[in-house]
């Protein structure tokens, strides 16, 4: 038995972040910007004492809405996020309590902008296995937490975020998740990280003022190994798979950067018209982003359409996946 997401939601918030904007809060502009990412604008979430389970409470609240799912046959929630609320407990659990679901476990898994494929993949073994027949999949990401927005190389890059996804079976073979290829590196621990706050280095006085709270990345190298490791994952479960890239419908791949994504697209040789891409509204909202590019095109995805889904995130943790769409 097969695993499909029978349902679709998203939630970002209300104030946009532009460029110009953003050219007002550090040394920047809008052509610079856009031309090595891509990027237009951003939602961030400004509502006081709101965190990660805000969104992820609205995007279920309106999946749960517009597709009638009785909320008590739920049986799983599980959240990817980098940005939990707190350290404990788990963001998943907020968020189910917000929404009412009493007959529901959660957890939370962190697999960074990777978060949603991995999460889907956690999902798709439950249903497989017969242990869990609705889960609810919830990325959130209230990226804006943990940026530095007077760091020029990073500020630009990320917006806030979340989009909900249910799970559930299948009985046709031929439709649903087919495939996932998933690859962890701990070498690049060191070029993607928040080096503070964690048990290796709590927060300190000291912490606090060598912004060591702040998301760091090493542009160059994290560059170069999300191409090549989303490119070579693409071709690897399409390979396992018999496919071509004249076989697909769509690659849906993490919303990072649109250079990283035009690269990708090129070595796997997709044309851009069937590359999915939303970066320009949203940025990188990490583990949220490829369900919201899927929420976005959902009225241009038909039942039966063959996509692959690829991203790559610190860890450095990465891989794909192909799904036959069933909604």
């Amino acid at each position: 038995m097969n695993a499909r997401i029978s349902a679709i939601a998203s939630y970002v918030p209300d104030d946009v972040l532009d460029n110009e904007m953003l050219a007002k809060m550090v040394d920047t502009n809008d052509e610079w910007i856009t031309t090595r990412v891509g990027i237009k604008e951003r939602r961030i979430l400004h509502k006081e004492g709101a965190g990660s389970s805000y969104m992820g409470i609205k995007a279920v609240e309106k999946l749960i809405a517009e597709y009638n799912v009785d909320a008590s046959d739920i049986d799983l929630l599980i959240c990817a996020t980098s940005n939990p609320d707190y350290r404990f407990p788990s963001t998943g659990s907020v968020i189910a309590y917000g929404c009412g679901l009493k007959n529901t476990y959660a957890y939370d898994i962190q697999a960074a902008c990777a978060g949603f494929i991995v999460a889907l993949q956690d999902a798709n073994a439950y249903i497989r296995s017969g242990i869990y027949k609705k889960i609810l999949v919830v990325c959130t990401e209230k990226m804006s937490s943990m940026i530095n927005y007077q760091d020029r190389a990073t500020c630009p890059l990320f917006g806030d975020g979340a989009a909900a996804v249910l799970v559930e079976p299948v009985d046709d073979p031929a439709m649903g998740i087919i495939d996932g290829v998933f690859h962890v590196d701990g070498r690049g621990r060191e070029h993607l990280l928040m080096e503070a706050g964690g048990s290796v280095l709590p927060a300190t006085q000291e912490t606090l003022d060598a912004g060591k709270h702040f998301l760091f990345q090493d542009g160059r190298n994290v560059y170069k190994n999300a191409v090549m490791d989303m490119y070579n994952s693409t071709v690897d479960v399409m390979t396992r798979n018999n496919l071509t890239a004249d076989d697909i419908n769509y690659l849906v791949p993490h919303q990072a950067n649109l250079r990283i994504i035009e690269a990708v697209s090129s070595r796997a040789q997709f044309p851009m018209e069937k590359v999915l891409v939303n970066i320009q509204h949203y940025g990188n909202t990490s583990a949220a982003s490829i369900p919201l590019c899927l929420d976005e095109y959902k009225n241009t995805l038909k039942k039966g359409d063959k996509i692959i889904l690829t991203a790559f995130g610190a860890g450095y943790t990465w891989g794909a996946m192909y799904l036959v769409w069933d909604i």
